[in-house]
């Protein structure tokens, strides 16, 4: 891993930077439950110096359902990618869903009874509809138990989907059924198409395997990938973070000196 003082002092003399942040277990906590909806004062003041900042622009790309983040971050200016990328907030305020809800939906319905059904006999299991996806969440289940129920639901939706369409996601005691558009990497590559900002330093900040998509994609236009990991991990991130408090820790200096 290398050395992240050398790389603040680098952003903190480039003309612009932009930072790509992933939510949960990135800028803040996991939540009880992934529906449960805590602003945090401290982190949208953060956020938004940097989004009234003239040498930076913040998107923050989430596994959330993009309410939920609006919610989280009530911050005019920021852009906020909701499902992995598939559903967007531009600075300006205007909404894009990269995909027609209808296209997907009819095949979650069909899923979702099953899946809840097998959740419903289970204990520490929560079942997620994000719209364009479903997620079983199985943190505080026994690790037999998540593994058993998991495998199944496995089963029950690869017998469903088209993989032309959909792709099933494993995590750590998790798994979702998404549109394979659902990649935080494909996100990355949008926003620097739709919304580009030449000459910019890129940096990606994420957690989980989620974020392998988007380390890949900042490492090959030349940016920086920071995983957000105790303890250390396989990963295609360049750099290493602790935590979420050393994150926001790591983002004020970035604004050390440069305030406007």
């Amino acid at each position: 891993m290398r050395d992240l003082n050398k790389l603040a002092l680098r952003l903190r003399k480039a003309a612009r930077v932009r930072l790509f942040l992933d939510y949960d277990g990135t800028l803040a906590g996991f939540a009880e439950t992934p529906d449960k909806i805590i602003p945090d004062p401290g982190l949208a003041d953060l956020l938004s110096r940097f989004v009234d900042h003239t040498r930076f622009r913040v998107a923050v790309i989430s596994g959330r359902r993009l309410s939920h983040i609006e919610k989280l971050l009530p911050i005019p200016g920021l852009l906020l990618a909701g499902t992995y990328g598939i559903e967007l907030r531009t600075p300006a305020g205007d909404r894009i869903n990269r995909l027609e809800l209808a296209a997907v939906r009819p095949t979650l319905e069909q899923i979702k009874p099953l899946w809840e059904n097998l959740v419903s006999n289970g204990k520490g299991f929560y079942l997620e509809d994000k719209g364009w996806s479903l997620a079983i969440h199985a943190r505080f289940a026994q690790d037999d138990d998540a593994q058993t129920l998991l495998e199944s639901a496995r089963t029950l939706a690869g017998d469903m989907i088209d993989p032309r369409v959909y792709h099933l996601r494993d995590g750590h005691k998790f798994l979702e059924v998404a549109p394979i558009l659902a990649n935080k990497g494909q996100a990355v590559r949008y926003i620097q198409k739709h919304y580009p900002w030449p000459g910019a330093e890129l940096v990606f900040v994420g957690d989980d395997d989620k974020d392998e998509d988007a380390f890949a994609v900042i490492n090959d236009l030349g940016g920086t990938s920071i995983v957000v990991a105790t303890p250390p991990r396989s990963t295609a991130a360049t750099h290493r973070l602790e935590s979420p408090p050393a994150v926001r820790a790591w983002l004020t200096g970035l604004l050390a000196d440069t305030e406007v």
